[in-house]
C-alpha cells in the first residue's frame, strides 16, 4: 500500500511540475484522453471508422515528417512505403496464411527495404532532383502490380485479407493505440541524439559531414525508419479495409501527405499528426455537401498556408507558449519569469 501511495505522489508531482505547466502538454493528455475514450461516447461505427482511418494516416504523416521534416530529404513519393506495407502485408496474409500481428510487421521489414532502395540512389540529389525521383517510384511500383495481376490482382487488387479484430471498436483501439506508441515513439527519436543529426543535416549537411558524422549513414537511417512506420500504417490499412488495391500507391497519396505534415507544421511529428485530425474527419463529415467539400479543404489549407506559413499547430504553440532566452526552457505565455531559472522572459 506504501509503495502504491509512493508511485502516486510521484505521478501526482510530474502531473504538476511537468505537464500542467505548459498548455501544450496539457493538450498532449487531452488527445490521449479523446482517442482512449472516444467508443465511450458513440458507439457509431461510421465515426470509428473516420477516426479509425484517421489513426492510420497520423502515423503514415509522422513518418513523412521523419524523413522530409527533420532530414530535408523531400520525399514526394512516400506513398510508396505505404503501398508496399499494404501489399506485402496482403500477399503474406493471403498466401502465408499468417495472421496480422505478423504479416504487418514483415510488410514494414519490406518497406525498410524499400527504403533502402529508394534511399541508395537518392544520396547524391537534392532539393527538385529529389522529389522527383522518388515520386518515379511509386509510378514504378504501380505498372509492376498491372504487369502481373495474377500476383497482384490487377487493378482489382488483393481482397479476401483477414480482419485485424473480429468487432469494429476492437479494431479501433489495436489502431489507435499503436497509433499513439509509434508516434511518441518517432517523437522520441526525433529529440534523441539521433533527431539532432536529422536536423542539422537538414540545416547545413556539407557542416555536418566536415564534424565527423557520416551523414549518408544518417540519411539511409532516416529513409529505413520511414519505411518502416510508413510500412506498418499500409499493412494496418490494408487489413482495416480488407483490400490492398493501385490507390495505396496513387500520387495522391504522396501529395496529402505532403498537405497534412504543411498544415500542422513540419519538423514537429505532433504537427502533421494534428493535421490528420484535423482535415481528415473535416473532409469526411462534410460529405452531405459532397459537391463542395472539395472546396472548403482547399480553402481551410490555403488559408492557414497563408497566413501561419510555419504550421496551424506550431503557430498555435507560438501563441500560447514562449522560449527562455536563457535556459531555452518553454513557459506559459502569460509568465513573466522562466519557471526554471527566474530570467525575466521578453
Amino acid at each position: 500500500m506504501k509503495l502504491i501511495l509512493f508511485y502516486l505522489r510521484k505521478l501526482f508531482a510530474v502531473l504538476k511540475n511537468e505537464v500542467l505547466v505548459l498548455p501544450s502538454r496539457v493538450a498532449v493528455i487531452i488527445f490521449f484522453l479523446f482517442i482512449l475514450l472516444l467508443p465511450l461516447f458513440t458507439d457509431d461505427l461510421y465515426v470509428l471508422r473516420v477516426f479509425t482511418l484517421a489513426s492510420i494516416f497520423a502515423i503514415f504523416a509522422a513518418s513523412w515528417d521523419l524523413l522530409s521534416g527533420f532530414t530535408g530529404q523531400l520525399n514526394f513519393g512516400h506513398a510508396l512505403f505505404f503501398g508496399v506495407g499494404a501489399y506485402s502485408a496482403a500477399l503474406i496474409n493471403l498466401h502465408w496464411q499468417l495472421a496480422p500481428w505478423l504479416s504487418i510487421p514483415l510488410g514494414a521489414l519490406i518497406g525498410v527495404a524499400a527504403g533502402l532502395i529508394v534511399g541508395i540512389p537518392a544520396l547524391r540529389l537534392k532539393g527538385t532532383y529529389l522529389a522527383l525521383t522518388t515520386l518515379a517510384f511509386p509510378i514504378i511500383v504501380t505498372g509492376l502490380v498491372f504487369t502481373f495481376p495474377d500476383f497482384t490482382g490487377g487493378e482489382l487488387g488483393i481482397s479476401g485479407i483477414q480482419k485485424l479484430a473480429p468487432t469494429r471498436i476492437h479494431e479501433y483501439y489495436i489502431i489507435s493505440i499503436l497509433m499513439l506508441g509509434l508516434c511518441t515513439i518517432m517523437w522520441k527519436i526525433t529529440d534523441s541524439n539521433t533527431g539532432i543529426i536529422f536536423h542539422a543535416i537538414r540545416e547545413d549537411e556539407i557542416a555536418v559531414r566536415a564534424s565527423g558524422v557520416n551523414t549518408t549513414r544518417y540519411k539511409l537511417l532516416a529513409f529505413c525508419l520511414s519505411g518502416f512506420f510508413a510500412g506498418i500504417a499500409g499493412g494496418l490499412y490494408a487489413h482495416f479495409m480488407r483490400i490492398a488495391g493501385p490507390s495505396v500507391l496513387e500520387i495522391s497519396l504522396s501529395f496529402m501527405v505532403v498537405i497534412w505534415a504543411m498544415f500542422g507544421g513540419a519538423a514537429t511529428i505532433y504537427g502533421p499528426i494534428g493535421a490528420v485530425f484535423f482535415l481528415y474527419p473535416l473532409v469526411e463529415f462534410m460529405h452531405v455537401i459532397q459537391d463542395y467539400r472539395t472546396l472548403m479543404f482547399a480553402f481551410v489549407v490555403l488559408l492557414v498556408l497563408l497566413f501561419m506559413p510555419d504550421g496551424l499547430f506550431r503557430w498555435l504553440r507560438e501563441k500560447i507558449e514562449t522560449e527562455c532566452p536563457r535556459c531555452k526552457v518553454r513557459n506559459i505565455a502569460t509568465r513573466d519569469t522562466c519557471r526554471i531559472c527566474t530570467a525575466p522572459l521578453d
